[in-house]
């Protein structure tokens, strides 16, 4: 039976870290949720460790500079693990081949920023899809269009037999009070016209991977001791799910409508939903605080 709590700080002490992800979570990528802001600077101060992990489709780095432009302040997270690292390190290893057909936004270009870690990393050549080994997707090229828009397109590469690295598996994000859609949407219409979709994200275990080796830096902790935090019911707690992590919903994201979310979930409605997905998340609250 999922707990709905008040605050973070009636959990926290049962935890020595936390994968917490961002968009929905800490800031609706615009500006930052102060009260989260407020509880994972409470929780640092009290000697937990806040790993911020994301599906953004960029290198940590860029995501930084995101937080830091929107008014996330840095003094409430430690490290930062993004399915754009795992992807970029796929796609350096020639995971999709070195000549690629990119399908995404001009400011998701540092996608495609050297990345140095890669012993002999392959040279990619962005290309025309007649000419690709495969495809880069770290987004639709918009993100308010239907991805369907792309189906003429995947469906030659499918015929070309072309695998399709998806940066981001969310399928949807809400930017303020717009929702717009992501790569995982674009991956999913491939995988369902029959293509092959490579996931690096959560809920897959890559970046899962990526963020303990991130915390290890830090301080070595047992998975016992991590709480993931999010708002996406496939992507942050079906992965938690996935990796025997235990895991606050946060109910006024992505999911406030079926939960019914104000300040807080409406215990039925929640419940109806997760039994509806099948997901069993320990904890929710409305809103990190």
């Amino acid at each position: 039976m999922t707990r709905i709590i008040e605050s973070l700080s009636e959990i926290s002490s049962g935890y020595d870290a936390m994968f917490v992800d961002l968009w929905g979570c800490v800031h609706n990528g615009r500006e930052p949720f102060l009260e989260a802001v407020a509880a994972l600077r409470h929780y640092r101060e009290s000697g937990g460790i806040v790993v911020l992990v994301t599906n953004a489709p960029r290198h940590r780095k860029s995501v930084a500079a995101q937080l830091t432009k929107i008014g996330v302040p840095d003094d409430c997270w430690d490290t930062i693990a993004t399915s754009g690292d795992s992807a970029r390190a796929a796609m350096y290893r020639g995971t999709v081949g070195s000549r690629v057909f990119y399908i995404g936004e001009a400011h998701d270009q540092s996608f495609f920023d050297p990345l140095h870690i890669i012993e002999n990393p392959v040279e990619i050549e962005k290309v025309p899809l007649d000419a690709a080994e495969g495809i880069v997707c770290t987004g639709p090229f918009d993100p308010h269009a239907d991805p369907s828009d792309l189906r003429p397109q995947l469906l030659y590469a499918k015929q070309k037999g072309l695998k399709l690295l998806c940066a981001n598996p969310d399928i949807v994000v809400d930017r303020g009070e717009v929702r717009e859609w992501c790569a995982g949407a674009v991956a999913a219409l491939y995988t369902e016209m029959g293509g092959e979709s490579l996931y690096f994200g959560k809920p897959h275990p890559p970046i899962y991977d990526l963020a303990r080796r991130r915390l290890a830096q830090i301080a070595e902790i047992a998975d016992e001791r991590i709480l993931c935090i999010g708002d996406g019911m496939e992507t942050d707690i079906r992965g938690a799910m996935g990796e025997n992590l235990d895991s606050l919903f946060i109910t006024g994201g992505l999911a406030a409508q079926e939960t019914r979310t104000k300040r807080q979930p409406d215990p039925d409605a929640l419940n109806t939903l997760l039994d509806k997905v099948k997901i069993a998340p320990p904890f929710a609250i409305g809103f990190l605080r």
